[in-house]
């Protein structure tokens, strides 16, 4: 079997390219299984324990199989951040909304965009670039983003969290949510995350914001590179 597997930030780097084509593997693999073969024939890769495998949009365990054709990517561990055409209607806050931005955002105007006659309460959570982390001070960011997988993990993320905290019996527990990340370079004390979440009742308002940006963090397939004046650092890495 012949594949073709997309790498990302700090493996990018590593192997110098986006893209792998590896020839010559088993008819029956499985993920594990690549990732042992490529650990192998780029050593410089190093080790990938922890670099989750992704068939499609989707994560996959290492146990899982790989067929023919099937569209293979690694992703480092996220430090995470418009979707794709799985992604949620772009107007349907209910559902949730999700975005990629290359522009700088603005707190205020993405807050209004949740903000609904049934809603009394709007939370926001801004994410700001930090000047120091790691005993290091801070140039800039660099994000990178899986996009084509963006968008669907967001809507999965999505309806995790109206299942955790809003019901379609209970108006009460009504929910309107935004996330916008933004990708490549964001300067020291500009926004690189955004999320707003409106609802009929502060207590519901919080628990999804929190819910979203913790799980987005683990799960998201954006990365983060830390700038400094003599080097960079891909937060997340633990090759």
């Amino acid at each position: 079997m012949n594949l073709t597997v997309r790498l990302f930030a700090v493996l990018r780097e590593r192997a110098g390219t986006s893209e792998l084509a590896i020839d010559d593997l088993p008819d029956e693999l499985s993920i594990g299984e690549l990732k042992r073969a490529l650990t192998e024939r780029y050593p410089e890769l190093g080790d990938l324990s922890s670099v989750a495998g992704v068939i499609g949009t989707t994560y996959a365990r290492d146990d899982a199989k790989i067929t023919a054709g099937d569209e293979i990517a690694l992703l480092p561990p996220v430090s995470g951040g418009s979707g794709g055409d799985e992604g949620p209607a772009s107007t349907d806050y209910g559902r949730g909304v999700f975005e990629l931005s290359d522009a700088p955002l603005d707190p205020g105007v993405l807050q209004a965009r949740v903000v609904a006659p049934s809603c009394g309460a709007v939370v926001t959570f801004t994410g700001t670039t930090r000047d120091t982390n790691r005993g290091l001070d801070v140039v800039r960011l660099d994000y990178e983003a899986f996009e084509r997988m963006t968008g669907p993990e967001m809507v999965r993320i999505f309806e995790e969290c109206r299942a955790a905290h809003s019901s379609p019996d209970d108006p009460a527990r009504e929910l309107r949510m935004l996330c916008v990340h933004r990708v490549g370079t964001v300067e020291v004390g500009e926004p690189s995350i955004v999320i707003a979440v409106a609802s009929p009742h502060r207590d519901t308002a919080f628990k999804a914001a929190r819910f979203l940006i913790d799980t987005l963090k683990e799960r998201l397939p954006v990365w983060k590179k830390e700038v400094y004046a003599d080097g960079h650092h891909w937060i997340g890495d633990r090759s």
